[in-house]
C-alpha cells in the first residue's frame, strides 16, 4: 500500500494510491493528563480555545517543521490507520512519502522520517513541497524549461523555480496563512479593542479576506471580548480593513516571490514569462493573491486547479512513479 502525506502546519492531506485524496483533517491534537492523546483532526480542532484546564489542544507542526516529536509521531499513526482501514491485508505495512519544507535542515527531516517509521510505514521518502506542489498541479518537471511554482501553506510559503526535475532557486519563507490569521487578529485587537480567538480570525480571512481592493466591500459581523469592558461584543468588520491587516505578511510573500526572480537564470526567466507563475495550497484561494503578485511582477499568476490537494497528490504520483521521479527526491538520510 502507497501512501502520500503533506504533513502540513494548518492540515494533515493524505493520499492513498488508487483511491485519491481520502483524509483532509486539521493537524491538531487534543492532549489530556499524562499525555494521553484525546483526539486528532477536526476533532481537537473544535477544541481549540475551548478546552476544560485538563486538555490541551496542540499543532505539533510548527512552521512546516516538527515542533513536538511524540505528538506528531501520534498523529501520524492515526491518519496512517485512518488511511488503511477498510483495506484487505491491513497488517501490511504501508510505503509513505511525505512532504518537507525546501529550506529544511537534514536534522528536521530526520525527525520527519522517524516519525513516520514509528507511526508504522515500512518505508518513509521524502519530498520537497515545491516539487511535490508543482507534480499534483501537471506542470511538465522534467523537461529542461523552467516552472515556477508558489505554494502558500499554513505555516510556510515555498517558492521555487524547478527544471529538469530538480529545484534550481528556491525561498521557503515562514509566512503562510497562519501569519495573515494573527495578523487579523492583531488588528482587531489594537483597532477595536476587541479579542478574538484564532478560528475566528480563520474565518474572517476566508469569508471576507482579500489581497487588493474589491468592487464591492464585503463586511462580516466579528464575536469577541472586549478588552477594555471585559464583556462579549459584536463588531462589523470590511474586506478592506482586513486587506490592511494582511498587508505586512503579504508583502514579505511578495518580496520572497522577486528574489527568486531575480536569482533566476535568464534562460529559465523568459519561460517562466511565457507559462506564468503557478500558485498551490491554501493560501493562494485568498481573493486577488495572484493578480497582487501579476501587478508587483508583470510575469502572470494564475492558481493550479485543486490548489489545496497540490502538495498531497504530488507526494502519492512521486510513490506511484518511484523510478521516474528518484532522482528528485530528497537525499535518504
Amino acid at each position: 500500500m502507497k501512501i502520500g502525506i503533506d504533513l502540513g502546519t494548518a492540515n494533515v492531506i493524505v493520499y492513498v494510491k488508487g483511491r485519491g485524496i481520502v483524509i483532509t483533517e486539521p493537524s491538531v491534537v487534543a492532549v489530556g493528563e499524562d499525555n494521553r492523546i484525546v483526539a486528532v483532526g477536526e476533532e481537537a480542532r473544535e477544541m481549540i480555545g475551548r478546552t476544560p484546564g485538563n486538555i490541551q489542544a496542540i499543532r505539533p507542526m510548527k512552521d512546516g517543521v516538527i515542533a513536538d516529536y511524540v505528538i506528531t509521531e501520534a498523529m501520524l499513526r492515526f491518519f496512517i490507520g485512518k488511511a488503511k482501514r477498510g483495506r484487505i491485508g491491513l497488517s501490511a505495512r504501508p510505503e509513505v512519502m511525505i512532504s518537507v519544507p525546501a529550506g529544511v535542515t537534514s536534522v528536521e527531516k530526520r525527525a520527519v522520517r522517524d516519525a513516520a517509521l514509528k507511526a508504522g510505514a515500512k518505508e518513509a521518502y521524502l519530498i520537497e513541497e515545491p516539487l511535490a506542489a508543482a507534480i499534483g498541479a501537471n506542470v511538465p518537471i522534467s523537461g529542461p524549461s523552467g516552472n515556477m511554482i508558489i505554494d502558500i501553506g499554513g505555516g510556510t510559503s515555498e517558492i521555487a523555480v524547478i527544471s529538469l526535475g530538480g529545484i534550481v532557486v528556491s525561498n521557503s519563507l515562514r509566512v503562510g496563512g497562519n501569519k495573515f490569521d494573527e495578523a487579523i487578529a492583531s488588528y482587531i485587537r489594537k483597532k477595536y479593542n476587541l479579542m478574538i480567538g484564532e478560528r475566528t480570525a480563520e474565518e474572517v480571512k476566508i469569508q471576507i479576506g482579500t489581497a487588493l481592493p474589491l468592487e464591492r466591500e464585503l463586511t462580516m459581523e466579528v464575536r469577541g471580548r472586549d478588552l477594555i469592558a471585559g464583556l462579549p461584543r459584536t463588531i462589523p468588520i470590511t474586506s478592506s480593513e482586513v486587506m490592511e491587516a494582511i498587508e505586512i505578511p503579504l508583502q514579505m510573500l511578495v518580496a520572497a516571490v522577486r528574489s527568486v526572480l531575480e536569482q533566476t537564470p535568464p534562460e529559465l526567466s523568459s519561460d517562466i514569462i511565457d507559462k506564468g507563475m503557478v500558485m498551490s495550497g491554501g493560501g493562494s484561494l485568498l481573493r486577488n493573491v495572484d493578480k497582487l503578485l501579476t501587478q508587483v511582477t508583470g510575469v502572470p499568476c494564475h492558481v493550479a486547479e485543486n490548489s489545496l490537494n497540490c502538495v498531497a497528490l504530488g507526494t502519492g504520483l512521486a510513490l506511484e512513479h518511484f523510478d521516474f521521479f528518484k532522482k528528485s527526491l530528497v537525499s535518504q538520510i
